[in-house]
């Protein structure tokens, strides 16, 4: 059984599964899909190809799906949003459809919690069950990785990567790449060591210390980082240390750390 409020509005051609809330106001465009179990809030727009999944919350007056913030977007084009299941998209939160820069879709993995104010730009992808804060915002073509969090007021440069198990201090400005199970914080944000708050709920004692042990040969040791990246993969045993050289490894924008001597990424 649908719950949909008489002055929603709902186009031709929308999708809406079992279970849906649709609140007064609300706008669904015609293709779009709401599944099963899902709350649209009274003033919410929800526009473009956009794909919700099951028990997902949509607060008043977020935008899901409208075009590129990109000056090269033609109008009209296909521009899509998907968003997993058990995410929660609070007030006024506004996620971009994908560009021809991309695949035309912005992705939002299961069990995120986007709050207040927050903007995804479009080509973004975040994973599973990532947490922005109020008033952080990325950049077009952005990824996160799982179990992230992003402290509040923090902007997010385009093309950012930032690795799975990371926590971005509130108030940073993060123009570099992040690697996985670090902390980063300041303006602009530079690496202060692993997220060990983060690490401690998710990950096993011995994976923490092999981390630990790898972090400190990383980005205390002096060497430069490749090197060090590059001689740590070849004799560790531990998934979550080659992860971490790996992503060194292929960083893009480079990792902003403090250096005991002045090379470069």
């Amino acid at each position: 059984m649908k719950n949909i409020h008489p002055t929603a509005i709902i186009e031709e051609g929308a999708i809406i599964e079992d279970g849906v809330t649709i609140e007064a106001y609300a706008f669904v465009s015609s293709k779009s899909r709401v599944g099963a179990y899902s709350e649209i809030k009274q003033g919410a727009r929800i526009l473009g190809g956009t794909t919700i999944g099951e028990r997902v919350r949509i607060y008043s007056y977020a935008i899901i799906g409208g075009d590129p913030q990109d000056i090269s977007f033609q109008v009209g084009e296909t521009s899509r949003v998907i968003i997993g299941d058990d995410t929660t998209v609070r007030e006024f939160v506004t996620i971009n459809g994908g560009s021809q820069k991309g695949d035309f879709t912005t992705r939002i993995g299961k069990n995120c919690f986007i709050m207040n104010f927050c903007h995804i730009a479009h080509d973004c992808t975040i994973s599973d069950n990532v947490i922005l804060a109020n008033s952080a915002t990325l950049a077009g073509h952005v990824e996160i990785g799982k179990d992230t969090v992003i402290g509040g007021l923090t902007p997010v440069h385009q093309f950012v990567k930032i690795g799975e198990g990371c926590m971005i201090g509130g108030a940073s400005a993060l123009s570099q790449d992040v690697p996985p199970f670090c902390l980063a914080e300041g303006n602009r944000a530079y690496l202060r060591g692993l997220n060990l708050i983060g690490l401690r709920r998710r990950e096993s004692k011995e994976d923490i210390d092999a981390l630990s042990i790898a972090y400190k040969a990383l980005f205390r040791s002096g060497k430069p980082l490749r090197q060090s990246a590059e001689e740590i993969l070849n004799t560790t045993a531990s998934d979550k240390v080659r992860l971490l050289c790996e992503f060194v490894l292929n960083t893009k924008r480079g990792i902003n750390y403090e250096r005991a001597n002045s090379e470069k990424v």
